[in-house]
């Protein structure tokens, strides 16, 4: 299972957000920059689980989900074009990083 899990939720059509394009990188200890380290479009259920491999390095991740493909794709106008969220990840640790999505309101948390 991966160690990093996503899921997004269009909270205005009360259902889960298919065909969101998602990035995740890695800032990296002593320099400038992120790396990337995986990409992925949600599910039909607006899940991402296989996001990482089984184990990733501790530190500072970085996920963008591109939410003006999403809205264009469902025809919605949207305030926000893309939502980046940055987190610290331990190691042995699982962390689930939902969003919770609106054309013109984001939120997000340490899901289970």
């Amino acid at each position: 299972m991966s160690q990093i899990t996503t899921h997004v939720l269009d909270t205005a059509l009360g259902r889960p957000a298919q065909g969101v394009p998602i990035s995740l990188e890695f800032e990296e200890p002593d320099r400038e920059g992120w790396d990337p380290v995986a990409d992925g479009v949600t599910n039909a259920d607006g899940r991402i689980g296989d996001l990482t491999d089984d184990v990733v390095a501790p530190g500072r991740y970085r996920i963008t989900f591109d939410t003006e493909a999403y809205f264009a794709a469902t025809g919605q106008t949207a305030f926000f074009p893309s939502v980046a969220l940055e987190f610290w990840v331990a190691a042995g640790e699982q962390y689930h990083v939902p969003l919770l999505l609106s054309p013109y309101g984001v939120s997000s948390y340490r899901g289970s």
